[in-house]
């Protein structure tokens, strides 16, 4: 069996993929994940991608989960009279609550966040445009923010404020959201990354709006506030999946930190037993370009180290010039690091004892997975827990995750190394069962005479949370034959 990459990759949809043809290259290069990005587009946009992913899923048989990504609050400047300025180093500008969305100009612009004034005062550093603006607070009254230009340029519409150390109050759901949140429940997403939350309560209110919509679909943590990484374990644990989104973490944090924050947060997570995702600007120069930077090729491989679960394309996939090539080359990145043994081996839980049945199982599977000769783990499952728990462990072999609950499907896309396979389990005939997944295995080209797969299962079938069993099982003869029969 030919390598398969354990790292997943996300796609931001966009202008660049409504093609379906282009779509249809992205699905065969290797894409896990898509982005529907709620800050950009009408809702019928994002529930007609949705369909196009579905449709193309069942044409290329494969399981593709769906992202949602919340706006989140918008901490923005308003408009200037002719889109655009420049600033010098040194001169004053203000921003002010108080000017109308496009009376911007050479010394002031309107701001969208009413509470600036009040939660900013002299000495404070305001960074906008993803911190390539850079502005000291002299002075706040009467809801203008009067400051000196520390790092000039230009400065266009609409571009957000950040202020170093974090402490700006936005909530992080907004009425945009919630609204956006029931668009989401009709589409069925897999994933929904809720933007900016400052602590476990943003993340429990997130959930309830979902659940009271009918969406049962796993929350993503954005952590790109400075707040964020005080509380980081209380975050990670009331979410699925968190996200280091190290654009506006970056800002705040400063770019020097970005690096140990994105290790800290990838270590915790798989701790923790969350997925996780790095994302921004993983190949950006692709938006024009078609190869990557070694800089970002090196960016990427460090990820791949550090265990992330998947990587994130942004702009590079939703509006550059080549969408294809982008997931090519990161493809390309992923699987040649992850065939370095710092990455293939782990000591995740060796010396813990474990209350909960299912857990000990999935983790004797990957201590026996990593000490004998087999072509990689099979897991039978409901809930989607035991595929979850089997990943935390670094190994360099697939695991299938065979249901019939399209939910726990999806939910497994992101998974490092889970590969999600139907299986309908109606049988509750484990030998039956055992010969079902390994005939599908080898009807996919995964799997061929005299491999050995070790699988796990519940006695009883369709029963969350019931794995109990684990067993070595191997393709025979008749396999063989019924698969090309």
């Amino acid at each position: 069996m030919t390598a398969l990459r354990r790292t997943k990759i996300v796609a931001t949809l966009g202008p660049a993929t409504d093609d379906l043809e282009v779509l249809e290259k992205l699905f065969y290069a290797g894409i896990d994940v898509v982005r529907l990005n709620f800050s950009h587009g009408k809702a019928q946009d994002h529930i007609d991608r949705a369909k196009q992913i579905r449709a193309m899923a069942k044409k290329t048989g494969r399981r593709v989960g769906i992202l949602a990504d919340l706006q989140g609050p918008k901490i923005r400047i308003s408009r200037f009279a002719n889109d655009k300025v420049w600033l010098n180093e040194g001169q004053y500008f203000a921003l002010d609550i108080n000017l109308g969305e496009e009376e911007g100009d050479y010394g002031q612009v309107g701001i969208t966040y009413e509470p600036l004034s009040r939660e900013v005062k002299k000495g404070s550093r305001l960074l906008l445009d993803d911190g390539r603006i850079v502005l000291d607070v002299d002075k706040v009254e009467q809801g203008r923010v009067s400051c000196t230009v520390v790092v000039g340029g230009q400065l266009s519409n609409n571009k957000g404020i950040n202020l170093l150390g974090g402490g700006l109050s936005a909530a992080a759901l907004t009425d945009k959201d919630k609204k956006d949140i029931k668009t989401i429940a009709k589409i069925k997403a897999d994933f929904v990354a809720i933007s900016f939350p400052r602590s476990a309560k943003d993340m429990h209110e997130a959930r309830e709006l979902l659940t009271a919509a009918g969406c049962d679909a796993s929350l993503v943590a954005k952590m790109e506030r400075a707040e964020a990484m005080e509380v980081m374990d209380e975050i990670i644990l009331a979410s699925d999946v968190i996200m280091v989104a190290r654009g506006d973490l970056g800002v705040e944090i400063g770019d020097a930190n970005l690096p140990a924050a994105q290790k800290r947060l990838i270590k915790r997570a798989r701790q923790l037993n969350r997925a996780v995702i790095t994302a921004t600007q993983m190949m950006e120069s692709m938006i024009e370009n078609p190869i990557p930077t070694r800089a970002e090729v090196f960016d990427v491989a460090n990820a791949v180290v550090d265990g992330t679960d998947a990587i994130m394309l942004s702009a590079e996939t939703a509006m550059g010039k080549y969408p294809v090539q982008t997931v090519e080359a990161m493809s390309r990145v992923c699987v040649e690091t992850e065939k370095q043994r710092s990455v293939r081996v782990s000591k995740h839980r060796v010396d813990m004892q474990f209350e909960r049945v299912d857990l000990a199982i999935a983790m004797g599977a990957m201590y026996m997975a990593n000490h004998m000769n087999t072509q990689g783990i099979i897991s039978l499952t409901q809930s989607g827990s035991a595929p979850l728990w089997m990943s935390r462990i670094s190994s360099g072999l697939p695991i299938f995750a065979f249901s019939n609950q399209e939910a726990t499907l999806g939910k497994v896309t992101l998974y490092r190394g889970v590969i999600p396979v139907y299986l309908s389990l109606k049988s509750t005939d484990q030998a039956i069962l055992n010969q079902s997944a390994l005939k599908t295995l080898t009807d996919l080209n995964y799997a061929q005479v005299g491999d050995t797969y070790i699988i796990t299962q519940g006695d009883l079938s369709n029963k969350s949370g019931g794995t109990n069993a684990l067993k070595v099982i191997s393709v025979e003869e008749d396999e063989k034959k019924q698969a090309t029969s």
